[in-house]
């Protein structure tokens, strides 16, 4: 069934996968189609743009994409070239994908979009990431890092508490 190319737009931030699209081109279309859902499924308020960092590839440097991010107000930052490490982020996450996905084979696209989205669903709400704190990309995403962190301490205290309880009591026992 061919070439199949995987457009995917990740929140710097959060690390959190907005949307992805598996493309048959990677055309400045393909692009733009998944930057405008990303957009979209984000919710931005009046006034709020995001940058899109993107490398060099001739999508990302198509007039048409440029025009198209002109029109809706989105600034774009391209990578140094020869440089991955500038999206090293995305870089990552397509390695962490490929390493789980193309262990199966898919007989059609279809199974192979359900393998990705079940991926983006580990990813995004599953998978706690060392460099967030150990929490997922969702959690800090929608905001909810902060209470999960608090709640983690006051485990840690209570537990702290139980265990010096414990020693105190076995040390009187001895």
């Amino acid at each position: 069934w061919g070439w199949y190319y995987l457009s995917t737009v990740l929140d710097d931030y959060s690390r959190y996968i907005v949307h992805w699209e598996l493309c048959k081109t990677m055309r400045a279309e393909d692009v733009q189609r998944t930057v405008e859902q990303a957009m979209l499924k984000a919710g931005l308020g009046d006034g709020q743009r995001p940058r899109l960092l993107s490398d060099n590839g001739a999508c990302y440097v198509a007039s048409e994409l440029k025009q198209y991010l002109k029109t809706v107000g989105v600034k774009q930052v391209h990578g140094k070239l020869c440089h991955p490490q500038t999206q090293g982020k995305i870089e990552r996450y397509h390695r962490s994908m490929k390493n789980v996905v193309k262990l199966n084979y898919y007989y059609c696209p279809e199974e192979l979009n359900q393998a990705l989205k079940d991926f983006v669903h580990y990813y995004n709400h599953q998978r706690y990431h060392e460099s967030l704190d150990n929490v997922t990309p969702a959690d800090v995403y929608f905001g909810k890092r902060e209470g999960i962190l608090k709640q983690r301490e006051k485990i840690k205290q209570q537990t702290i508490k139980q265990r010096r309880k414990r020693y105190l009591l076995n040390k009187r026992l001895i």
